[in-house]
């Protein structure tokens, strides 16, 4: 079945490190964003969620082998996960999460079991925030937290501190979640393995229901490489990264998580279902401005640029760029490799 990417590029800050498509807050870019987020997901259901090419001649929707037409009714195609992405989705109010599951829900046939996740920083929620991004559907939490050490997280100019982040899932608790999963960073700038682990151990403490631990990259161009030069911060040894590793996965074993790719692991029952779309040949549609979408052995992605995305919508134009149909033998090649990351 098919897994939904909704991208939500809006940040309150940009975090030294990151490089994904993002930006910050514009409240009012926010509101256009969304309607024209609903519109997106709306002419993709009619499409049976085949793209209209922002560089074609024809606004005609490019038939996908194996495709179908969408249709009002038991003909739409079926999804049976949801994520929001960012960015920072939890940036957006309650009733906006709800109208764009609400248009998600009209276009596709969402299984009654479908997991929603929304990802969410710890310093843009509270008890009722939360408890409304659970009314409107959402049933999966996914916490960027990358660190339970506040000095860690100043020099990744993170907004939250560890007390935050420990509150927040205290909060998420009382909404009523009772699927959340955290984010940590390994091999940070002046990070010893100790340190590493005691973040590990405070993760583990919390008891989340999933654990996602990331190796920083730095991006050619990132702010941090040149804050790290300024202040002469250093990286372990790349022998001390891979201990990080193996100790971290060693504890988490032994605190009942079983690891199921090479970033990601979970207690028994609470597997990220969308995540594993990306690693065993899965098919998802990505919705929003830079989101990429894999379907009938097709790729392709969106325009990247907010502003474009929402102003081609607003004027019916399409989206979609870089349309890419896999032959057979790169198909298989894509599937073995990602089949290997997910067997890790």
């Amino acid at each position: 079945m098919l897994g939904l990417y909704l991208h939500i590029p809006f940040c309150s800050a940009i975090c030294n490190y990151c490089n994904f498509n993002r930006g910050l807050l514009d409240a009012d870019l926010k509101r256009r964003y969304v309607q024209a987020l609903v519109t997106e997901i709306e002419r993709a259901g009619k499409a049976g969620g085949a793209p209209r090419l922002a560089d074609a001649r024809s606004g005609q929707a490019p038939r996908l082998a194996g495709a179908r037409s969408g249709q009002a009714g038991g003909d739409r195609e079926t999804a049976d996960t949801i994520f929001f992405g960012g960015g920072t989705p939890s940036l957006l109010e309650p009733y906006e999460v709800a109208q764009v599951i609400d248009a998600c829900r009209e276009a596709f046939s969402i299984t009654s079991d479908c997991e929603i996740t929304l990802e969410a920083n710890p310093e843009t929620v509270t008890v009722e925030r939360l408890a409304g991004f659970r009314a409107a559907g959402v049933n999966r939490l996914s916490f960027g937290v990358q660190s339970f050490r506040d000095e860690e997280l100043k020099r990744l100019s993170r907004l939250h501190s560890a007390s935050r982040a420990s509150g927040a899932f205290r909060e998420a608790r009382l909404a009523g979640f009772d699927n959340v999963s955290l984010d940590l960073m390994m091999w940070l700038p002046e990070q010893s393995v100790e340190d590493w682990l005691s973040s590990v151990d405070a993760a583990i403490a919390l008891a989340p229901e999933h654990l996602s631990l990331y190796l920083l990259e730095l991006y050619p161009n990132a702010p941090l490489k040149e804050e790290m030069a300024r202040s002469r911060w250093s990286l372990a040894p790349d022998d001390d990264a891979a201990a990080m590793y193996l100790e971290a996965m060693d504890r988490l074993d032994r605190a009942g998580y079983g690891q199921y790719e090479i970033s990601n692991v979970a207690k028994a029952g609470f597997r990220s279902r969308h995540n594993l779309k990306y690693w065993t040949d899965g098919e998802w549609l990505g919705f929003g401005c830079g989101a990429h979408s894999t379907r009938h052995r097709t790729r392709w992605k969106n325009v990247s640029a907010t502003d474009e995305y929402v102003a081609r919508l607003e004027h019916g134009d399409p989206v979609a760029v870089d349309l890419h149909p896999m032959s057979a033998d790169e198909h298989l090649g894509d599937a073995l490799f990602t089949g290997l990351g997910e067997a890790c």
